[in-house]
């Protein structure tokens, strides 16, 4: 299974060929129109078997599977909480769709969305098949002394329960120390950041491997890049086709 994670920076329904070389069976995707409210019919055929959260019908997050792929909506509430899209996938895999926003709050931003948030949910991600993957807009080099809910806290707790970032596993790197980053500000690459995640439960994670998306194919379209999961059906070799 190939899952793709990417904040196409809008309109992906423009964005539908270039998303379509990852040959994703899911994507997870930042900053999308709602399919359901979107006049492109192209882009309406293409999403028919997804799933959408958002306040805005132009910038949301959505779960797209392939059509023989299932995907059961997880009723979680998030109150004021932005934004989360809990589902079943395959009928098996508790996934986690993550896009971190500020959410109007003082305080809470970000990675305080998503610690506040697993206060409250995080048994949806004790299934011995669990993924939480997303946008986070967060990284540890950003820890506030004074905060209890830092990045480094959410990863602690992500722990806790039996998830671990693919991305650090394979790689063998700390959390604020990424060599390859997923996000660069303003598109330049003078303001690179590392900020897009999937985490793992030990039994995916074993047989899982992830590639991020070089700038010279995708900045053009996004100043995000695609992080690409293949967790492989059995113990044979691993297929990289980003």
């Amino acid at each position: 299974m190939r899952i793709v994670s990417w904040n196409c920076n809008g309109a992906l329904r423009k964005k539908l060929d270039i998303l379509s070389t990852l040959d994703p069976d899911i994507c997870i995707i930042q900053e999308c129109e709602d399919p359901a409210r979107c006049p492109d019919v192209s882009y309406r055929k293409w999403a028919q078997n997804h799933l959408w959260v958002g306040g805005n019908k132009n910038r949301g997050l959505g779960v797209f599977a392939k059509p023989d792929i299932s995907l059961e909506p997880v009723s979680l509430d998030p109150g004021s909480l932005e934004l989360f899209l809990p589902c079943i996938v395959a009928n098996r895999i508790s996934l986690l769709a993550t896009w971190t926003r500020q959410a109007n709050s003082p305080t809470f931003r970000y990675i305080g969305q998503l610690w506040k948030y697993l206060q409250q949910h995080q048994h949806f991600l004790t299934q011995p098949e669990s993924i939480l993957i997303g946008d986070l807009n967060s990284n540890t080099c950003w820890d506030a002394w004074d905060r209890w809910w830092n990045h480094s806290d959410v990863v602690r707790q992500l722990q806790e329960i039996g998830l671990r970032s693919l991305y650090h596993h394979e790689r063998s790197e700390e959390q604020g120390k990424e060599n390859t980053p997923t996000f660069f500000m303003y598109r330049r690459s003078d303001k690179p950041y590392h900020i897009d995640y999937a985490f793992l439960s030990e039994i995916l994670l074993e047989r899982a491997s992830l590639e991020v998306g070089t700038p010279s194919h995708w900045i053009e379209n996004s100043d995000h890049m695609p992080i690409i999961v293949h967790i492989a059906d059995n113990a044979g070799p691993k297929k990289n086709r980003c």
